[in-house]
């Protein structure tokens, strides 16, 4: 078994705390993991991305190559359009709605969605939404764990245990805010077509 997985988003979305978190429980798992990211402008809101293997056997590289990843996982759809070569076919793009509208011709929301919707295997989650009704307007990415974690072999509780960890030096009220994220983006994805 082999899960090769393309996360991206823009920075400040927390591309890289998803990546460690599934990294986490991976471990927890027992899987053997390689982790990379790349990113450039990421703290003037630039492209992140990040590659994450999950295996149960050694894997040798922590690249994951244009047409074998088996879910792009992004936190913005623009992001998550330029990461299509990765997917191989039956591959799953999974991406929050709501775009970051930091370039001056930047295409906008119903026209990057309307993109999305052209390919053959996706789901589009309101994860902006989903955080703010779960008291946590920041915890997008959190949302966007819950939404994959039923796509992974990784266990629910692995996950929240791994959650709580990432967030416990910001104390019990940020935790349960990411806990209750992370549970309206599984309830989401659930509903979501795939």
């Amino acid at each position: 078994m082999r899960i090769d997985i393309v996360l991206a988003g823009v920075g400040g979305q927390g591309v890289l705390s998803v990546a460690a978190v599934l990294a986490e429980a991976a471990r927890r798992e027992g899987f053997c993991v390689q982790q990379t990211e790349l990113h450039g402008m990421s703290q003037r809101g630039g492209a992140v991305q990040a590659f994450l293997r999950i295996a149960d056997a050694p894997v040798h590289s922590d690249f994951v190559s244009h047409g074998t990843a088996d879910l792009v996982l992004a936190l913005e759809p623009l992001e998550a359009l330029r990461q299509v070569a990765y997917l191989k076919p039956g591959g799953l793009l999974l991406t929050a709605a709501d775009p970051v509208e930091n370039i001056p011709d930047h295409p906008g929301r119903e026209q990057v969605l309307a993109w999305i919707a052209t390919l053959p295997r996706t789901a589009v989650v309101e994860a902006a939404e989903l955080a703010r009704e779960a008291g946590a307007p920041r915890a997008l990415n959190t949302v966007m764990v819950g939404a994959a974690s039923g796509v992974l072999p990784l266990r629910v509780e692995i996950l929240r245990a791994c959650l709580c960890e990432a967030f416990a030096a910001k104390g019990e009220r940020v935790v349960q805010q990411n806990l209750a994220a992370f549970e309206a983006g599984r309830r989401a994805a659930a509903c979501a077509p795939a």
